[in-house]
């Protein structure tokens, strides 16, 4: 295991913070990096065109068939698949391309395609021209231009062109989209404050007060939702965190423990054994 969980920043030296990979050329460049457990602090599409790979996010093996997208988080643990033979493309962009105003950011936290509310997202397309082909093939067109004032807006524009399509391929499929409301406003600010803050606020009251309402009207919101109570969700990601750490890391439980913001280890692993009916040690045992 590695000492820590690598976290990857996006390439330096490009003109924009936006790619276009083939999937054979990226596995050959970086295999051992891709092959082991990894966070990226940028956003994945996995275009693939041929072969059946499994891609792992969170514990979770994803099997992606051919001529299917799989999008992909910043920030989760994810490992490429090198045990059989497959081909695409790979996207890959950041915030900081993608976001010029709040209402890029509030796109990317609340799209079907990355929203953890709905899981990993894929969607199957076909191997004749479509509108995504048409449209990876236009910004393909454009990063080969030399860089000018324009050509960060067109590749943005023509991302988002990209992310909206698919976007209505996936409700196609059969996708039943979360309605807007209040309760889903509620819950989406709830899970933002939550990802910024699950290490040192564990309080229900806390997160309610932040966000100026009562703790009856964020269980509302959750439930409603989700089905799940304020305190399952923070319990969840707290959680999902340590386990990550377990399985993907050398760093200590005493570590660990405090690094959540317990006060002490004891109760850390009270907490994990009281969710998880395994201690901390019988849990990374078993993932080694």
């Amino acid at each position: 295991m590695k000492p820590e969980i690598k976290k990857y920043k996006f390439k330096h030296g490009l003109p924009v913070e936006f790619e276009i990979i083939n999937i054979a050329d990226l596995i050959r460049e970086h295999k051992t990096l891709l092959t082991s457990p990894h966070r990226a602090d940028f956003y994945h599409i996995i275009w693939i065109q041929k072969g059946s790979p499994t891609h792992f996010v969170d514990f979770n093996p994803i099997t992606i068939h051919p001529n299917s997208i799989l999008f992909v988080p910043k920030d989760c643990v994810n490992s490429f698949d090198t045990s059989t033979d497959y081909d695409g493309k790979v996207i890959l962009f950041t915030s900081n391309f993608f976001c010029k105003n709040y209402n890029d950011i509030q796109f990317l936290q609340s799209t079907i395609l990355y929203n953890n509310l709905y899981g990993i997202t894929q969607i199957q397309t076909s191997d004749s021209p479509n509108d995504l082909k048409i449209l990876i093939e236009t910004i393909e067109t454009e990063l080969l231009k030399t860089n000018d004032y324009a050509q960060h807006d067109i590749l943005r524009n023509y991302l988002h062109n990209f992310l909206l399509s698919a976007e209505r391929v996936k409700l196609k499929q059969g996708f039943n989209e979360i309605k807007a409301s209040a309760d889903l406003d509620y819950l989406l600010l709830f899970k933002d404050l939550l990802e910024r803050n699950y290490k040192t606020d564990k309080s229900v009251n806390k997160y309610a007060s932040d966000l100026s309402i009562s703790e009856k009207r964020l269980n509302k919101a959750t439930s409603n939702i989700l089905d799940k109570s304020p305190k399952e969700l923070i319990d969840e990601r707290v959680l999902l965190e340590a386990k990550r750490l377990l399985a993907y890391s050398n760093t200590t439980i005493k570590e660990i423990a405090f690094g959540l913001g317990f006060e002490e280890p004891t109760n850390f692993i009270k907490y994990f054994k009281k969710h998880i009916e395994q201690t901390p040690s019988e849990f990374r045992e078993k993932h080694l």
